[in-house]
């Protein structure tokens, strides 16, 4: 009896044991398993900060699509310390004869992978992770709980309800007095009351008066003379002034997607605003420096505003203007390469000064280092690109008359501003006071 006792101690204490180990070796088994899984949503902040630029999910670039990379790895017959080894220094790998490394980089122009010896190997998990979750669900826009179009066509229907309301009060209104107008003539012919009309007075006509005081007909002549000079006037200022204008461009450009949400400087894609007369139109190979990489718009992550949807311009719609880009430079997506077949772009010109008239950016722009929006106002903020200001003489003379010149550093100026300063008594030199005001300044 006792050995029985002793044995059936001994099996438990063993199944416990047994048990203990299973539960610590599953929970090692899942925290290796969870390790390995990795993180997508910090893959996806790892993706867009060092891949994105060769890379794409699910499109060839410079770069193959990353999707599944890993699946198609292990159809290889390759695991994932390739790949780490691949990411971290990848010329090594070639340089190692690796057969799959090797046909990658021959693919691909011979052009071998930035390598990434910073990224751990759970940074690399992370990233897999990314490539391997599906793709997000489109998101829906909602309606909003109690306004937007349903509100205001509630509040429309009720005014409209109110207005007929109070139309139709007036009808009745003036159909009682019409009523009650009758009625008492009526009872007045019925009493025998006769109401007899005045004899009307005979006057002279208004017109004949009017034409018979000298007067009356000089006064007003000059009257009429006077105010259509003024209008004529007016009219003839505003020849060749296109304030405001804004044309519709073959391929829709958007400074404030540019210059407003990415911070692209004004001078890097008008580069010759430093050393030249004009600003000049961006070639299309400067769009492609950023677009080789960029097929599509992603847009605000909350998605496009009312304005936009009101207008059309969703991140599809911008996709597309990118596409029209892609085919004026003759880009072909597939092979990551230019296929000869160009197409001019034929923009539509927004600033164009009279040709008797002289401007040169360079002197404003480098040598007194004004501001693009001094003259082109919120470009950041334009959608559409229109002209912000009037560019009349009288607005460049006014500008002249109240802009100080910079000449700090400037040896150009150092003995002409002494010299003007002394005879103005000023310290600070206006353009005007420096000869800006000279017919032969801007007119040749």
């Amino acid at each position: 009896m006792k050995k029985v006792t002793y044995r059936n101690q001994f099996s438990k204490v063993l199944g416990v044991n047994l048990l203990v180990c299973l539960l610590f070796s599953a929970n090692l088994f899942s925290q290796d398993e969870g390790a390995s899984a990795g993180d997508a949503a910090k893959g996806k902040s790892l993706f867009n900060q060092n891949c994105a630029a060769c890379h794409a999910l699910n499109k060839r670039m410079t770069g193959p699509a990353l999707a599944n990379v890993e699946e198609s790895i292990e159809e290889e017959g390759l695991d994932r310390e390739w790949i780490y080894a691949w990411v971290k220094n990848s010329p090594s790998v070639i340089a190692s004869g690796d057969a799959y490394a090797n046909k990658l980089y021959n693919e691909y122009n011979k052009a071998a992978m930035t390598p990434f010896p910073t990224l751990s190997n759970e940074d690399i998990d992370n990233i897999l992770a990314y490539t391997a979750a599906p793709p997000p669900a489109p998101v829906k826009a909602v309606a909003p709980v109690g306004g937007g179009e349903n509100a205001s066509s509630d509040n429309g229907f009720s005014n409209e309800l109110i207005l007929g309301a109070l139309v139709l009060v007036f009808a009745m209104l003036v159909m009682l007095l019409f009523m009650v107008n009758k009625t008492l003539r009526r009872i007045a012919e019925a009493n025998g009351v006769v109401v007899e009309k005045e004899a009307s007075e005979v006057r002279t006509p208004i017109w004949k008066a009017f034409v018979q005081n000298q007067f009356l007909v000089l006064v007003t002549t000059l009257i009429l003379i006077l105010c259509g000079a003024y209008f004529v006037y007016g009219y003839m200022m505003q020849v060749g002034v296109d304030q405001g204008y804004a044309p519709v461009q073959p391929i829709h450009y958007s400074h404030k997607i540019h210059a407003g949400d990415n911070k692209i400087e004004c001078k890097y894609c008008h580069s010759s605003a430093r050393v030249s007369k004009t600003s000049g139109i961006p070639s299309l190979n400067v769009c492609m420096n950023c677009h080789k990489s960029i097929s599509e718009y992603v847009g605000n992550p909350e998605g496009p505003s009312q304005d936009d949807l009101a207008n059309g311009r969703t991140n599809e719609f911008y996709t597309g203007e990118i596409k029209k880009l892609y085919k004026a430079v003759g880009w072909d997506e597939s092979t990551q390469s230019y296929t000869g077949d160009s197409k001019p772009v034929e923009w539509v010109r927004v600033h164009n000064l009279p040709d008797f008239a002289y401007f040169n950016h360079s002197q404003h722009v480098s040598v007194a280092g004004v501001e693009c929006q001094t003259c082109h106002g919120p470009v950041e903020e334009m959608e559409i690109m229109e002209q912000y200001s009037p560019l009349t003489m009288g607005w460049c003379i006014n500008c002249h008359r109240e802009t100080n010149v910079k000449v700090e550093g400037n040896e150009y100026y150092e003995k002409i501003h002494a010299e003007l300063s002394k005879k103005y008594g000023v310290e600070n030199l206006t353009a005007a006071q420096m000869g800006g005001l000279e017919c032969g300044k801007c007119h040749y």
